[in-house]
């Protein structure tokens, strides 16, 4: 049996206790997550999070280190996402950016408005990222190398 796994970043931005999230509706339902998605054949992860960011936030995205890589298997399936999730910051948003057509919002909020709120996270990744983001235990960025 053939094992595919999907590539995926996702940026934990953070500005005075508060995260910028989205806000999507996969199959309907309404939930958070971080700016976030798959890595395009040709694109390093770096690549990836800032094209990410960009197209769900519509705010260029500054990486500064790497939170961690997680791997977790969607319950019930066997589709299992690698997410390479990174720390950094994001400017103002950009006026002629337009948002991904499956982004309905953004949002800065606390963890326990994440956690506890009306909307529920998209998979416990979210808060295992913001959760990891916190701590010391982040890693330098030239860990990442692409070769040609």
């Amino acid at each position: 049996m053939s094992w595919s796994p999907h590539v995926t970043v996702a940026a934990v931005i953070e500005q005075n206790g508060r995260f910028l999230v989205v806000e999507e509706a996969p199959d309907g339902v309404a939930v958070l997550n971080q700016p976030a998605g798959h890595v395009e054949f040709g694109e390093s992860m770096t690549d990836a999070v800032c094209r990410e960011v960009l197209e769900e936030t519509a705010r260029e995205f500054t990486p500064q280190d790497l939170v961690g890589i997680y791997q977790w298997t969607l319950p019930g399936t066997e589709r299992t996402y690698l997410r390479f999730c990174f720390r950094g910051t994001v400017g103002e948003p950009l006026p002629d950016v337009r948002l991904d057509p499956d982004i309905t919002a953004t949002h800065w909020l606390d963890r326990a408005q994440i956690a506890d709120g009306p909307l529920p996270p998209r998979s416990p990744l979210v808060l295992r990222c913001i959760d990891d983001a916190g701590s010391s235990r982040t890693v330098d960025l030239g860990l990442l190398h692409v070769l040609a």
